[in-house]
C-alpha cells in the first residue's frame, strides 16, 4: 500500500539535498501513513507536517531526513529521541539500527505510540515524561534528537550526550528556529553546525518553553 508514493516521496527528498542514502532507504521503508490518522491519511506521502492531534504534528519528511542525516546514526548507537509523537521518527531511527529511547509527555500521544511499536514490532523503549531533563539512566547516548523547537539547549542533554556523540536541537522562539547540531568534543566543549528556517511545535518542560 502506497509503494509508489513512498517510493516519489524519496525521489523528491533526494532532489532537495538528502544524500545519505541508508536515510533514504529508512524512509522507504517505515510505511509514514500508519503513523497518521486515517483522515489525512491520502496526504501521508506528501513532503508536508501532518496533525495528529493534541496540537502536534508529524514533522514534514524533508526535516525528518535533514535531522536524521545530521545525527549520523550507526548501526547499534543508543539514540534518545525528546517528543514521540506519532513515533514516526523513532520507527526512522530504529531502521536504520539504532538503540531507541523516546520520551513524549503527552500521555494520549504515548499510549498510541506504544501500541503501534507494538504493532509493527518495533522494540524501542519508551516513556511519558519530561523529555526536557533527558533519560538519564541510560545515557550517555550516542545521539540525541529533539523533535520540538527550544528557547536554549537543554543542559541535562548536553551532559547525557557521549563525547563525540550529536545532539540535534531546532533552538529559536516559537515561530521559528535554527537547526543546531553539536558534536561534544569534551564534557565542556562542543562544536556547534547550523541549518536555518525550520518551525517546530514548542519545546514543553521544565528545561524548555515550561508550559509558557
Amino acid at each position: 500500500m502506497f509503494e509508489q508514493e513512498r517510493l516519489e516521496l524519496v525521489n523528491n527528498l533526494r532532489k532537495k539535498g538528502i544524500t545519505d542514502e541508508r536515510v533514504l532507504e529508512a524512509m522507504l521503508k517505515v510505511e509514514r501513513h500508519r503513523f497518521v490518522p486515517e483522515i489525512v491519511q491520502h496526504h501521508a506521502y506528501k513532503d508536508i507536517a501532518l496533525p495528529i492531534g493534541y496540537g502536534q504534528t508529524i514533522s514534514q519528511p524533508y526535516t525528518v531526513a535533514i535531522m536524521t542525516q545530521s545525527l549520523k546514526v550507526q548501526p547499534g548507537d543508543k539514540v534518545l529521541e525528546i517528543g514521540t509523537g506519532s513515533g514516526y521518527q523513532a520507527a526512522i531511527l530504529y531502521e536504520l539500527g539504532a538503540k531507541v529511547f523516546t520520551i513524549e509527555r503527552n500521555m494520549e500521544l504515548y499510549n498510541k505510540a506504544l501500541k503501534l511499536f507494538d504493532e509493527l514490532n518495533l522494540k524501542i523503549a519508551a516513556r511519558c515524561g519530561d523529555g526536557t531533563i533527558g533519560w538519564e539512566e541510560f545515557s550517555p547516548y550516542d545521539g540525541i534528537i529533539v523533535t520540538a523547537g527550544s528557547p536554549s539547549i537543554p543542559r541535562p542533554l548536553k551532559k547525557q550526550l557521549a563525547i563525540g556523540g550529536r545532539l540535534v536541537i531546532p533552538v529559536g522562539d516559537r515561530k521559528t528556529q535554527v537547526l543546531k547540531i553539536l558534536t561534544k568534543i569534551s564534557e565542556d566543549e562542543f562544536k556547534v553546525d547550523e541549518i536555518p528556517y525550520f518551525a517546530f511545535v514548542p519545546l514543553v518542560g521544565k528545561e524548555g518553553w515550561n508550559g509558557k
